[in-house]
């Protein structure tokens, strides 16, 4: 799988506004600008190898090309994100925001307000009133424009988009040559991972094995010393001790408690890189003023 990921937007090209319940994503970069706002239960960021605890009411905003990875702190985190193709608003192209966080830079009131710009544009979305394009391309340039006069700032010289350019495809030929390989014995030493993905060759590698494992249990029936060899662990106890240290259970207790999760009139994502839910047109209505109230 290659981690430059391929956003699609259904509705309105180049404008995508969803809420999602997420358990984990593993590090990825993509083409749109990506404005998260936490809803529900903390969020573990991590933006080009910088960690960022999210509480909820926090928002970060994610430049295109920019490497980030997601995880839930407990509980999966529920979160509004509305991503933005710099093909909708060209004059996007190049703008570097010095800060991610925006508490860090903005005040409290202007938060809020793009907190309820946010629920106004994803209200539109989901329910699709003649002309709502419109309107919800019309709060996407305004929430851009917000936060670009009110952070720091710069646009970025040809020079160093061509450098985040080559560094992207390098990690994306590290990316790709894992997936391919993880189920094998495989072994690298390379400073540049280290400092691009804030972990270890070995960490990464052993990450994707414990969520691809995750993903066999909830998608087949096979027994754990199965999933355990087929997911590259090399005998059954380091598999256990991996579910241990990750969820404090054994292989079959986080088994049942996969298949019991999520809802069936969900949109579930399970993969080796991400567990996440998306809810439907009308859940999101109820989410947004539910949200709205609080």
């Amino acid at each position: 799988m290659n981690e430059l990921e391929i956003i699609r937007h259904p509705q309105i090209h180049g404008l995508h506004i969803f809420f999602d319940s997420m358990e984990y994503r593993t590090p990825h970069f993509h083409s749109e600008w990506e404005l998260t706002c936490v809803m529900e239960n903390d969020l573990f960021a991590c933006i080009d190898a910088q960690q960022i605890l999210m509480h909820p009411g926090d928002m970060i905003l994610i430049e295109p090309k920019q490497l980030h990875e997601y995880r839930c702190a407990g509980s999966p985190c529920t979160f509004l994100c509305m991503q933005v193709s710099e093909d909708l608003f060209p004059s996007l192209r190049g703008m570097h925001p010095e800060k991610i966080l925006l508490g860090e830079c903005t005040g409290e009131d202007l938060c809020s307000l793009l907190r309820r710009q946010l629920l106004d544009s994803i209200l539109a979305y989901a329910e699709q009133k003649p002309q709502y394009e419109l309107y919800c391309i019309g709060m996407a340039g305004l929430i851009m424009h917000t936060l670009l006069t009110n952070m720091p700032c710069r646009r970025m010289t040809s020079e160093e988009i061509a450098q985040l350019d080559k560094k992207n495809e390098r990690l994306s030929r590290f990316l790709q040559y894992v997936d391919k390989n993880f189920r094998d014995r495989i072994l690298l030493r390379d400073g540049f991972l280290r400092q691009t993905l804030n972990q270890s060759f070995q960490e990464y590698v052993a990450t994707v094995r414990f969520n691809y494992a995750c993903e066999l249990m909830v998608k087949t029936d096979d027994k754990l010393l199965t999933i355990c060899m087929d997911a590259g662990f090399s005998d059954y106890r380091y598999f256990s001790e991996a579910f241990q240290k990750r969820t404090g259970k054994t292989p079959d207790a986080y088994r049942q408690i996969l298949r019991a999760g999520g809802h069936s009139n969900h949109l579930i994502r399970h993969s080796m890189h991400s567990r996440e839910e998306f809810f439907t047109r009308g859940e999101s209505i109820s989410l947004c003023r539910k949200y709205a109230d609080s």
